[in-house]
């Protein structure tokens, strides 16, 4: 296996289980299910397996499944959900959305070149969710780094998948980023 060596550096992470669910009930589902979940909307929170939940309003909720175990949470999440008389309504996501995963150390310069919102570090914190436009699409970007290992979670719609990537690896290429393998 290759080591990577540039600072910055792009993962696609569009193969992944993802999954959402949306009702007045989901938030108990999924607490019952064992996730723990942001307060408030637009913020996300990492798992103890490593998934993450980002809460997109005050009841629909993004799942993004962990490296850990590629997924299988998650997957397994979507597999069993069955409506019940609680609304709490499944929303796939693998079909309707592309992720990628950016990281380095000026990742909030790369995106200042996509979108018109402030991402550095002060203006969006670690835990943060933005709905917003990046590339002229419409987008989740949600900070899931720190201070010494920044990183953007980037969600939007899967048909734009090859036009979204080329950009942000044009926007990289200031930085010597560079599309990474996957482990």
């Amino acid at each position: 296996m290759t080591r990577l060596t540039a600072e910055h550096f792009v993962l696609d992470l569009t193969d992944r289980p993802r999954v959402g669910f949306r009702g007045a009930a989901s938030a108990d589902h999924l607490r019952a299910r064992g996730f723990e979940l942001p307060g408030s909307p637009n913020q996300a929170l990492r798992q103890a397996d490593g998934s993450l939940v980002a809460r997109l309003s005050q009841a629909e909720y993004f799942l993004l499944g962990s490296a850990a175990d590629d997924g299988q949470r998650l997957a397994d999440e979507e597999a069993r959900w069955e409506l019940d008389h609680q609304p709490n309504y499944l929303l796939p996501r693998h079909d309707s959305h592309a992720w990628l995963q950016l990281h380095g150390p000026r990742i909030s310069e790369v995106m200042a070149k996509l979108c018109g919102v402030d991402l550095r570090a002060q203006a969006f914190p670690p835990g943060q969710v933005a709905q917003t436009q990046v590339a002229r699409l419409s987008a989740i970007v949600i900070n899931t780094g720190s201070a010494s290992a920044p990183c953007f979670e980037l969600l939007f719609d899967r048909c734009s998948h090859a036009y979204f990537l080329g950009v942000v690896l044009d926007a990289l290429g200031e930085f010597g980023g560079v599309l990474a393998p996957l482990a």
